[in-house]
């Protein structure tokens, strides 16, 4: 079955970005378990509506298994037909030997084999995947209140902005993993079987159609659809969009921790292990491999959900060439996104915080990062736009001088003449201009627990 040690097949650079759970998941060999337990509900939902003779789905069924099969053979075979479902239908039926071999299959076409393994498989990776998000929620949420009161510098396009906390920070990745998780679970919901026959009218099983959609559909798990949806690629494109969105998700946070890791900055570090994070050259060094590993699956990932998007105009009934761009395709997608959640929750779990660099970093520029909140206080007496010039003229005089910020807004007249010492101290702690930031962490902490 799927998952086994046996069925990991990553190569050499496919574990850097994923997990081994999600390689087995995803493997070949998942796919074929995918493939035949596909044909097993088939069979299964058909005699229990009589549509085959009684014992057929017991005698197809023991040969269900993707361990008697060669994968690389099915593969190789594959080439004269364009999908593996048709050299392993054929082999199949051989290995059931008559009567049930005539069963095998029965008023399906190989494309609905294969869209159902696909939702199967998918199914089951997205699984480990809503996991690893819940954990990364979770670690998440314990930074947010762990840190609400944590003082820190905002960024914004990779400067000093205003002061934030660090737990609205790991708020706001709360906030974008919550939504990322319930988005993925909700296509999740949705993955539909696949029966259609040659046509998409199921001509072959006469009256008893849908009712054999919707047995199969209910034996493995999956939706009944309304009806065949061979050329209609939208669940596809669906969830290859919400995994592009789970790896963006993951990406921005591995982001904010590499630039947190940078040797000026040191806020925050990835966990430590014995070699992580290590240079081949340099003794000292300690590289966030995590944030990498993530930002390469990140950018994978989203030229893929392109390949999956680009393929939805499938011609009439069935597809030449957009269907089949789907496989690989989706399986790639499944193993990045994965990945990235596993990664990020890994780092986020044992994130290590520098609370005292955080603060160092607050100072640095000597208090000039509350100049919007002394503007705003000298607007109602001088007026806004005079304001603004003044305290950006004293900020420049700050950054030229290296005198703290308070001393050269005292020297400006249009300020000490209605700001005394004490008020422009006041207005320059930091800890007094965080505006809803305690709201903002509650709210996304309730959202979490709400959701």
């Amino acid at each position: 079955m799927p998952g086994e040690p046996g069925d990991i097949a990553g190569g050499l650079f496919g574990p850097i970005v994923t997990t081994d759970a999600l390689l087995a998941a995803t493997s070949d060999r998942a796919w074929v378990q995918a493939m035949l337990d596909a044909e097993r509900a088939l069979v299964w939902a058909e005699e229990t509506l009589g549509v085959v003779p009684p014992g057929s789905a017991a005698s197809i069924e023991r040969s269900c298994d993707a361990g008697l099969f060669d994968v690389d053979a099915l593969g190789r075979a594959a080439r004269m037909g364009g999908n593996p479902v048709i050299p392993l239908v054929g082999e199949l039926r051989v290995r059931v030997g008559d009567p049930g071999a005539e069963w095998v299959h029965w008023g399906a076409t190989s494309q609905d084999i294969l869209d159902t393994a696909s939702m199967l498989v998918a199914s089951r990776a997205t699984s480990l995947i809503d996991a690893d998000l819940s954990g990364l929620a979770e670690a998440c949420a314990e930074l947010s209140e762990r840190h609400r009161s944590t003082l820190m510098v905002g960024r914004t396009l990779l400067q000093h902005a205003l002061p934030i906390t660090f737990g609205l920070k790991a708020a706001g990745w709360l906030a974008a993993t919550t939504e990322g998780r319930f988005a993925l679970r909700l296509v999740r919901r949705r993955l539909p079987v696949q029966l259609g026959g040659a046509a998409g009218t199921l001509a072959s099983l006469g009256d008893r159609g849908t009712e054999v959609i919707g047995e199969m559909a209910a034996s493995l798990e999956l939706l009944a659809p309304p009806l065949p949806w061979h050329a209609d690629r939208i669940i596809v494109a669906e969830l290859a969009s919400m995994l592009g969105l789970v790896a963006g998700v993951g990406s921005k946070i591995a982001w904010d921790v590499a630039l947190m890791m940078q040797t000026e900055v040191a806020e925050a570090f990835e966990p430590p292990a014995p070699g992580r994070g290590g240079s081949s050259t340099l003794p000292h060094k300690r590289n966030p491999v995590a944030a990498a590993a993530v930002s390469s699956a990140h950018r994978q990932a989203s030229a893929l959900v392109s390949v999956i998007l680009g393929a939805m105009a499938n011609e009439h009934e069935r597809a030449l060439g957009g269907w089949q761009a789907e496989w690989e395709t989706l399986t790639s997608l499944l193993r990045l996104a994965g990945g990235v959640a596993a990664n990020v929750r890994e780092t986020l779990t044992g994130l290590e915080v520098d609370t005292a660099a955080m603060s160092e970093n607050l100072g640095l520029t000597g208090g000039v990062l509350l100049s919007e909140r002394i503007a705003l206080a000298l607007s109602p007496a001088i007026g806004r736009a005079e304001a603004t010039e003044v305290v950006q003229q004293a900020a420049a005089r700050c950054r030229a001088s290296g005198r703290s910020f308070a001393d050269e807004l005292l020297d400006e007249p249009s300020v000490n003449a209605h700001l005394s010492s004490s008020e422009v101290a006041g207005l320059l702690d930091p800890r007094g201009y965080l505006g809803s930031t305690e709201a903002f962490v509650d709210r996304a902490l309730a959202a979490y627990r709400n959701g």
